[in-house]
């Protein structure tokens, strides 16, 4: 479009008049057009301004402050090199002024800022002009009150109603707050409720995974003392954890929600039977949650938001990271598939893949080992080497357990925390049916629905393979059904036994000091 022009002034002001008209058609089109250009002088910059404010269409000036050392580091075609040698005339900065803007609509350091960091508050910018929807540009949508307006949604917080919530309420709080359930602004509406319900997925900007509804059931004493209040605050333990605003109540219609959730209303299933003791409304509604939810159990340095793990993952300069959810003890089973997971990544290319150790810290049921013994074996296994240290991120996530088999929704909230791939167990989510004791649900059924969802094209499914113990090779090794007698399957229950009983399993099934703490807490809770 511009190849016939040159360095003069009157060619620079040419090339910023054509950009400008480009740039007005894409813009009267509905296109947000991002213009990365060189325009030095500020007149050039101001017609272009007034060139769309005069057609009603919106226009910012965004000044990418580089020092020129930086930019001459920067220049792959060496124009800079060339400039100082005389060979180009009139090159901004060198031989030509460059006219700094007086007053940008935003400034981007890029020699101090990562282009992540650039992009976000562009991004930003665009968001709080109206250009954008927070909702889909936010990839963490935090709900958590800004440093400056904390003590004053504290001080709100005390003078407004109060609604007290319990444990499993609290949890989800968290998960809100912290941005795990992004898009969402709060407990989940009516309208919200019945997509997930009935679809899998938030619809009003575009198809958004979740699977499961986050809602906050309450009391028809509670719905009917505070339907008419336009804000309340939710209390857990006599602690103000947030404000909801605007509420609506709606019925919670039991028996539907988990004949949906989890495909039985059976109430010994021990999260129905939660929700069959629940309250008989529903409110839903934005939150402000005015501190981070601490547990202080001694846990609270492995709880990371989503952000803190996306920084983290900067941090360490990784270009893939898979993620691993568990509830249970981690054995060298699961060790080789996340080991080879990683060497899968390797050879394709990608470098420093890292492991995010991603334990389930919410409610569980009462006969799965606690999360603080979890975390404790699992710190063991990095400590022995079998999962390596500098490779892996150990994080709580903090949501509660539903056991609802391949309805879950661990996988999508990985994918939030920028995981790029995502490991499938046999059985993800899923328990033993109530009363016939044969499993509830497929356990192949996880990994095709999650390859099959909606919402989750930003992650790779990386399928489970069945691991048992070999007993000719002495270790954990991918099962072969042409040679199913050199296997032992060494199951839950029976590992529990051995644990309680004082045995130890074969050499090679589990790293010897985390079985120890693993037997240690079951022998405990025997002789308890």
């Amino acid at each position: 479009m511009n190849k016939n022009l040159g360095f003069t002034p009157e060619d620079r002001e040419e090339n910023i008049r054509r950009i400008s008209e480009v740039a007005k058609l894409f813009a009267d089109g509905g296109i947000v057009a991002v213009t990365s250009f060189i325009s030095p002088f500020a007149r050039d910059r101001q017609q272009a301004r007034q060139l769309h404010e005069a057609a009603g269409l919106h226009f910012f000036e965004l000044f990418v402050d580089t020092p020129i050392e930086v930019c001459e580091q920067r220049d792959v075609k060496g124009l800079y090199r060339k400039a100082r040698a005389g060979i180009l005339k009139g090159f901004t900065g060198i031989d030509s002024v460059y006219e700094k803007p007086e007053c940008p609509d935003l400034v981007l350091k890029s020699s101090e800022w990562t282009v992540s960091e650039c992009v976000e508050k562009i991004v930003n910018l665009l968001i709080k002009k109206g250009i954008l929807s927070a909702s889909m540009c936010k990839n963490v949508l935090e709900l958590l009150a800004p440093g400056d307006q904390v003590e004053a949604l504290k001080a709100e917080a005390e003078n407004l109603p109060k609604l007290n919530i319990t444990l499993l309420d609290c949890q989800w709080v968290q998960v809100l707050s912290e941005g795990w359930a992004t898009p969402l602004t709060g407990f989940m509406r009516e309208r919200e409720y019945l997509q997930c319900l009935h679809f899998g997925c938030l619809l009003d900007e575009g198809a958004v995974n979740l699977s499961v509804p986050i809602v906050l059931p309450l009391s028809s004493e509670d719905k009917e003392r505070l339907e008419h209040a336009t804000a309340f605050t939710l209390v857990y333990e006599g602690k103000n954890v947030a404000i909801m605003r605007q509420p609506e109540f709606f019925a919670h219609r039991k028996e539907e929600r988990v004949s949906h959730i989890w495909g039985t209303s059976n109430p010994r299933h021990p999260h129905i039977k939660m929700i069959f003791e629940s309250g008989d409304w529903l409110v839903g509604g934005a939150i402000e949650v005015p501190e981070r939810i601490k547990w202080n159990d001694g846990l609270d340095e492995f709880r990371k938001t989503p952000a803190e793990l996306q920084d983290e993952f900067r941090r360490r300069g990784s270009e893939a990271v898979f993620a691993f959810q568990l509830r249970n003890p981690i054995h060298n089973g699961h060790a080789l598939l996340m080991q080879d997971t990683r060497e899968k990544l390797v050879k394709r290319g990608y470098k420093e893949p890292l492991l995010l150790l991603h334990p389930l810290g919410g409610w569980t049921k009462d006969d799965d080992v606690p999360l603080s013994v979890r975390i404790q074996q699992h710190k063991a296994v990095l400590k022995e080497g079998i999962l390596d240290d500098a490779h892996t991120v150990l994080a709580i996530f903090p949501s509660p357990m539903l056991y609802a088999g391949p309805t879950e929704w661990h996988c999508r909230t990985r994918m939030v925390a920028g995981a790029q791939f995502y490991i499938v167990g046999r059985d993800p989510a899923g328990m033993p049916h109530p009363d016939t004791k044969k499993d509830l649900y497929d356990p192949t059924h996880g990994k095709k629905v999650l390859q099959m969802a909606p919402g989750l094209t930003k992650l790779e499914i990386v399928p489970f393979r069945e691991a048992a113990y070999n007993k000719k090779l002495g270790k954990m090794d991918y099962y072969s059904p042409q040679n199913h007698d050199d296997f032992d399957f060494i199951s839950g229950t029976r590992m529990r036994l051995l644990a309680r009983t004082g045995q130890t399993p074969p050499d090679g099934f589990m790293a010897p000091s985390a079985w120890k703490v693993l037997a240690d807490y079951y022998q405990s809770v025997q002789q308890s």
